[in-house]
């Protein structure tokens, strides 16, 4: 098989087990080999030591433990020194590079896709690698130019997903100006719904001992068929159930984690959801409390609402950019790198990457930046929904997927976005937004909202994203929208046809 299509933006991912018909095995032993020994030429290649120190941690996928067996002999056979580490959380594999002085790491997993699927997400100190270094990694491992040493590495264990919730706990007593032993959480009833990803550890290990009641947790055990709910703070039902148990058990405040943990969500004490728009709300109010004036950099899909909420009420600046939590990511940083201060880059699935925490997605650094302002507003007996409450969220909103019919997808996707930025321009009542980075945004009086279309970066189809201020708004942005695309070949518009009955 061609290596190149297990690229799945910066990550390797792949079937790696059996048990869906149709879909054979592709993160083959063979295949972890060849990509890993190609990381450790990377490495190389990059002006890394002899004796590179690399970490390797898992989720809890069942195919996980082969995987890494895998990649820990492909890293001993390339000479590196192997830091063991189980059963660990992607943004905790990135932090044994600061907290162990490790190298390089690698997590194995595939984040919240289905049991049968893994994969590979490489880090050094300066962060997770892009799109361009993985590209470059597999065009190693495809034409087998690996580098060769005559002496095999060494293995160590390494607990460190214990060291990573001590690290936390100490941040969060820290932060109160306590001790851990003073239960600085023993006000707070804290449910957590780890999914049965590797996120458990949260309920137990961090909060738990501080003296929070995690009475009412739900799916702590890491189980890689993953049987209660799919692990992804952007499934529905996994958001139901959520809600339900911090409900049923009249907590303070719910969470829930993705698989690998560097995405998370929340539920306040009354079931409201704190996702998407509201989440990103609420990690801005922690980012601009020590940042005033600050830019916090968001995906192209984030409300109006949202846009007022940063830049009225919290006195930010709010900088919409491309989907794709690494694209987001990145433009902060570049953005910092030239004088802007960005504290915050947070995409609406849920990665959330503050500037002082590296710029890392981790949704447990996340969640314990809003249990620390939680215990500081129960004192003053408020709750975190206090924090949001004035955001406007759309009355109505959809999303329609287009697909695109045409072999070269990308060009008749350009084409159409930039025709419907001319139509935009002509037409009555349709305003261009100033701040298009991705795909045409256009806020429409007939309708009382907005719609963004865009190109997916990989696939023949585009997002078209509609919200609005009133009931039934968005269908009657979307009528306008149709009578633009009947003049569209090449276009699937069943979604939107379908949309408008």
């Amino acid at each position: 098989m061609e290596l190149k299509k297990l690229k799945s933006g910066t990550d390797i991912r792949g079937v790696a087990c059996e048990g869906v018909v149709g879909q054979p095995i592709e993160l083959t032993n063979n295949v972890i080999d060849l990509i890993v020994r190609a990381f450790a030429t990377w490495l190389m290649k990059k002006g890394f030591p002899d004796q590179t120190i690399v970490a390797v941690g898992h989720d809890c996928r069942i195919s996980g433990p082969r995987i890494h067996n895998a990649v820990i002999a492909a890293l001993n056979k390339s000479g590196m020194t192997v830091y063991d580490c189980g059963l660990c959380t992607t943004p905790a594999m990135f932090m044994t590079t600061v907290l162990t002085g490790c190298d390089a790491a690698i997590s194995i997993t595939a984040s919240h896709h289905p049991f049968n699927r893994n994969g590979l997400k490489f880090f050094t100190r300066n962060g997770g690698l892009d799109g361009k270094d993985i590209s470059e990694i597999i065009s190693y491992a495809e034409n087998e130019t690996l580098y060769k040493v005559s002496t095999y590495g060494k293995i160590k264990p390494l607990a460190f997903l214990d060291t990573y919730a001590a690290y936390l706990r100490k941040m969060i007593a820290d932060s109160l100006g306590v001790s851990e032993e003073d239960k600085p959480l023993k006000d707070l009833h804290l449910v957590v719904d780890a999914g049965n990803g590797a996120g458990g550890f949260y309920a137990t290990d961090v909060l738990e001992p501080l003296g929070a009641d995690i009475s009412g947790s739900i799916n702590l055990e890491p189980n890689g068929m993953f049987p209660n709910h799919i692990p992804n703070p952007e499934n529905q039902y996994a958001m139901e159930c959520a809600c339900k148990a911090t409900l049923d058990a009249k907590a303070d405040l719910g969470i829930i984690f993705d698989t690998d943990v560097d995405r998370a969500g929340a539920v306040g004490p009354d079931g409201t959801e704190i996702n998407r728009n509201r989440l990103v709300a609420l990690a801005s109010v922690l980012a601009l409390e020590d940042c005033e004036g600050g830019t916090i950099v968001t995906d192209s899909v984030t409300s109006s609402g949202l846009k007022t909420f940063i830049e009225q009420d919290l006195g930010g600046h709010h900088y919409r950019y491309r989907r794709g939590y690494k694209n987001v990511i990145d433009e902060a940083i570049r953005l910092t790198d030239e004088g802007t201060v960005c504290p915050l880059a947070i995409e609406t699935s849920g990665h959330a990457a503050f500037r002082n925490n590296y710029f890392l997605d981790d949704g447990a650094y996340l969640i314990t930046r809003i249990v620390i302002k939680m215990a500081q507003l129960k004192k003053e007996g408020k709750s975190i929904n206090d924090l949001t409450a004035t955001l406007k969220e759309p009355v109505d909103r959809a999303e329609i997927r287009l697909d695109i019919t045409e072999e070269d997808f990308k060009s008749l996707g350009q084409s159409v976005i930039a025709d419907l930025e001319k139509h935009s321009g002509e037409k009555d009542g349709w305003h261009i937004a100033d701040d298009n980075r991705e795909g045409i945004r256009v806020y429409c009086d007939e309708g009382d909202g907005w719609f963004l279309l865009r190109l997916s970066v990989h696939d023949p189809v585009m997002p078209l994203n509609i919200e609005s201020d009133s009931e039934g708004g968005c269908k009657k942005i979307a009528q306008g929208l149709a009578e633009f695309f009947e003049k569209i070949e090449g276009v699937d518009l069943t979604p939107l046809t379908d949309y408008l009955k």
